[in-house]
């Protein structure tokens, strides 16, 4: 039996040796691959150039932590301008809206039914007068008569008697002449103080009651004028710790206090608090406190509302660093300080109250440090920093008002 020949495989130089051909584009992909290995691994990283950063050292300063509330500014006096006579109105002698001293006319009420009401008046009082005179006349001829036949007993005593009820009538003659010229002199209005009246609510012509309606005007001081503002329990027995009046005195308080409007800035209006209420209210554990202000300018105005600050102790020295510069992770409070060996080193702070474009820092730092106060987004614990000195901003030692000067407080009015 013949049996074939064994086949043989003979190998080409050219064809590769792989089990499978792969893809041409696949081939490229691991060609660059294998470049951008090479030289990652011949590349030297180079290292980074230090942190450009502002910074400034701490400064010592002796400031006056304010306490700010809501207040409601009110006039020392408010009238309300009536008549207390019944009749037409006949003249009106002020411009709306201007001030006027006290005893100023200002209405005039048709007189003339009260100028008779006086005259009768005046006339029954001459007539009880000559009345009077007649009757006194009679009994001292009596008298003389006395212990003759001529007069009775009882006659004297009729004569004695009627003088007595001409006094009487005479009394009551010239209290009705007196009341005649109350209610002539009440035709005539006046200020009963000086400040600023509102505009008419009457007009001539009109009837106006004796029970004082309709209101004719309204008027209200406005130098000096009130700001009443409610502070909390605790906030008033520190206040009367520090500012009380004196030992006999414990419930009046003698402190300043500043005042500014809507649109003012800073707190230009100075006062002195002048009266604490007698009372917490227990519905929201606070005391009304009431500040006086001169108001020369008269820009404070009955009805509005503004904010009052009062210092919240003595004053008291503290550290003060730019607010921007204290960085904050949820209740953590740090700042990055230069080291000696020139790098960011971490400091955790307790911080106070805020001046202004400053804060007060109570623990954690020191005046020779060197705060970083510009350039902090790139900034990082151990990174190398060329720093640049830079004086701190100036700080007013009465804090400016910018909202963040003081601590608000919103008690419950």
């Amino acid at each position: 039996m013949i049996f074939p020949p064994p086949t043989t495989t003979t190998l080409r130089q050219s064809e590769p040796t792989f089990p499978m051909k792969l893809k041409p584009s696949l081939m490229i992909t691991l060609a660059v691959l294998a470049g951008l290995t090479a030289c990652q691994r011949s590349h030297t990283t180079p290292s980074l150039p230090p942190t450009k950063v502002t910074v400034a050292r701490p400064q010592q300063m002796t400031l006056t932590n304010w306490d700010a509330y809501p207040g409601h500014i009110e006039a020392v006096e408010a009238v309300e301008v009536r008549a207390r006579v019944t009749g037409y109105l006949d003249s009106i002698h002020f411009v709306d809206g201007t001030e006027v001293k006290a005893g100023d006319l200002l209405f005039v009420i048709d007189p003339t039914p009260y100028q008779a009401e006086l005259d009768r008046a005046m006339a029954m009082r001459r007539q009880a007068e000559t009345h009077l005179e007649l009757t006194r006349n009679d009994l001292a001829r009596a008298e003389k008569l006395r212990g003759t036949t001529a007069i009775s007993e009882e006659e004297l005593d009729m004569r004695a008697k009627a003088v007595h009820e001409a006094e009487d009538a005479l009394k009551g003659s010239r209290a009705a002449e007196e009341a005649a010229k109350l209610n002539l002199n009440y035709t005539r209005i006046t200020a009963a103080v000086g400040g600023q009246i509102s505009r008419r609510l009457v007009t001539p012509g009109n009837l106006v009651q004796a029970n004082g309606t309709p209101m004719l005007a309204t008027l209200v001081t406005v130098a000096p004028i009130y700001c009443y503002f409610d502070v909390q329990e605790e906030a008033f027995l520190q206040y009367r710790l520090c500012f009380q009046a004196g030992p006999s005195d414990k419930s009046s308080l003698s402190m300043p206090c500043e005042l500014n409007l809507a649109n003012e800035e800073g707190f230009p209006h100075r006062g002195r608090v002048d009266y604490v209420d007698n009372q917490v209210n227990p519905k929201t554990g606070t005391i009304r406190l009431r500040a006086v202000f001169a108001n020369e300018d008269r820009a404070l105005v009955p009805g509005m509302f503004a904010t009052v600050r009062v210092p919240a102790g003595p004053p008291v020295q503290a550290l003060m660093v730019p607010d921007t510069a204290v960085m904050a992770d949820q209740n953590y409070k740090f700042v990055y300080v230069v080291s000696p060996e020139g790098t960011a080193d971490v400091r955790p702070i307790k911080i106070g109250r805020a001046h202004g474009p400053l804060r007060a820092v109570l623990e954690g730092l020191t005046p020779q440090d060197r705060l970083v106060i510009n350039g902090l987004v790139m900034v990082r614990r151990g990174a190398k920093l060329e720093a640049k000195e830079e004086g701190a901003p100036a700080v007013e030692t009465r804090a400016p008002a910018t909202g963040s000067a003081q601590t608000p407080r919103h008690a419950g009015a």
